[in-house]
């Protein structure tokens, strides 16, 4: 493993972690030339299918891809990269569990698109308005307004809530008496 800052190829590990779910090791690293530490993560290589292109190329299943991609609809959203590696996960599970050779990029966008419906609404239409590729904003607001029709209604404030008993509100509805 080469050193990040001075590349220098021999290092030690100070520290080794397996992740909660088990199917990650952390490790601690430094560099036995310019001293510094770095992380390296090792997963489980598994056969992953390859993705086929729109315009019918193949290319091999790339991870990086997919994270980026879910990294830029979520920008700026109260979201943790730890939710997102999970979510990369899931999908990924999916496109093996199939068992398939191959896999089309469109099932593996919808896959995406799937998680951040359920994740995030804002992260989900950003990414949908690339992936989609939305040619005017007709299109835009047509998706926005099918997300408005099946949002469900959001937790009231305690002081709001007419099922909280000794909170604010005293479990009567607003206004009540």
């Amino acid at each position: 493993m080469k050193c990040p800052y001075c590349s220098y190829k021999d290092n030690k590990v100070i520290d080794s972690r397996l992740s909660k779910d088990g199917n990650l090791i952390r490790r601690r690293r430094e560099c036995n030339d310019c001293g510094r530490r770095f992380t390296t993560y090792e997963r489980i290589e598994e056969s992953l299918p390859l993705v086929i292109k729109k315009d019918g190329r193949r290319e091999a299943y790339d991870r990086g891809k997919i994270m980026a991609g879910v990294l830029k609809a979520c920008e700026k959203r109260p979201i943790s990269i730890n939710t997102l590696e999970r979510l990369v996960d899931r999908i990924e599970k999916r496109v093996q569990d199939k068992g398939d050779k191959e896999v089309k990029s469109t099932v593996i966008g919808e896959e995406t698109m799937r998680e951040l419906h359920a994740l995030d609404h804002v992260a989900y239409v950003r990414f949908a308005s690339v992936y989609r590729e939305f040619k005017d904003i007709n299109q835009f607001m047509d998706e926005l307004k099918g997300l408005l029709k099946e949002d469900k209604p959001h937790v009231r404030p305690p002081s709001q809530r007419t099922d909280v008993k000794g909170e604010a509100g005293g479990g009567k509805p607003p206004g009540g008496k």
